[in-house]
Order: C-alpha cells, then sequence, then structure tokens
C-alpha cells in the first residue's frame, strides 16, 4: 500500500518538475533592516519622535540639574547647617529625586508606546511597498530574513529604497 502511494508520488512529481523547470520563476530578496534603516519614511517618523519628545527631555534634564544643585548645597552645607534645616534639604531632595524617578518612567513608558506605534506604521508601509513592487515588477517570491546568501541578482532592496523615496517626495 504506502509503495503504491510512493510510486504516484514519485510519478507525478516526474510529471510536474518538467513543467515548473520550463516556467520563468522570479525571485528576489529584500534586506528589510537595510530599508528600515535607509528608507525616508523611517527618518521621518525618528524627526516626529524627537520633535515630539524634545519638550518633555528637556524637563527631565532641568529636573536633573536641580537634583544635582540640592544634592551639591547639601553636601558643601551640611556642617554648617542646623538640623532642622538640613533635614529640610534632604526631604526636598527626596522629593525631587521621586519626581525626577516618575518623570523618567513615564517619558521611557511613553516613548516606547509611541516607537511601537510608529514601526507598527512604518512596517505596514514596508510591507505593502514590497507586495506592491513584486506585483508590479511580476515576482513570483520575495524572501527576507532567514536568507544566508542573496546574490545581487536577486537583490531588490535598493530598488524597493528608490520608490520609498519617491513615495516619500510626494
Amino acid at each position: 500500500m504506502i509503495r503504491r502511494h510512493l510510486i504516484a508520488i514519485l510519478f507525478l512529481g516526474g510529471l510536474v518538475m518538467p513543467l515548473l523547470a520550463s516556467a520563468e520563476f522570479r525571485v528576489g530578496f529584500v534586506n528589510t533592516v537595510k530599508l528600515m534603516e535607509k528608507a525616508p519614511q523611517a527618518r521621518a517618523a525618528i524627526s516626529k519622535m524627537e520633535a515630539e519628545f524634545a519638550p518633555r527631555e528637556k524637563e527631565i534634564v532641568a529636573l536633573q540639574r536641580e537634583v544635582k544643585k540640592i544634592e551639591e548645597k547639601l553636601a558643601k552645607d551640611s556642617a554648617v547647617l542646623s538640623e532642622e534645616k538640613r533635614r529640610k534639604i534632604e526631604r526636598e531632595l527626596i522629593t525631587k529625586r521621586r519626581e525626577l524617578k516618575r518623570a523618567q518612567d513615564e517619558f521611557r513608558e511613553d516613548l516606547n508606546i509611541r516607537r511601537n506605534e510608529e514601526l507598527t506604521k512604518l512596517q505596514k508601509q514596508l510591507y505593502d511597498a514590497i507586495v506592491n513592487f513584486a506585483k508590479e515588477e511580476k515576482y513570483d517570491l520575495i524572501v527576507s530574513e532567514g536568507v544566508v546568501y542573496a546574490s545581487k541578482r536577486v537583490d531588490v532592496t535598493d530598488q524597493l529604497l528608490e520608490r520609498l523615496k519617491k513615495e516619500a517626495g510626494k
């Protein structure tokens, strides 16, 4: 029984293989890391995020300076300060450190959320560009990660990058 199935599979394979060999089969490779690094859409997303988060980053830097100033004041004047004044400055320092930590944590969390949103949006744009390119150029298969070697003949990354640049210019 198994022998009959094996013979049938080999027979069908023998019929199909010459047909596949005679058909033109176009394969392309895309270096998605290169696209992510060099696409104008990626640069635009980075610039947008930098502009969005720059004011908050400046606030955090100002808080860091404030904490440093209080620490220096406490270190320099602790010997001559009264116990009550020293405790007041220490409480202020603890409060400012908490405020700084909270601001840093919120900043980091918000930045990660926005980065993930922009990355998802960019990945969708790149995916759509690759699919459109493959259809327009009549590719049967476009591969990406996990490729050990791809010759320049099948690497379509630069062609896609040019298309993305044109789309960004519109």
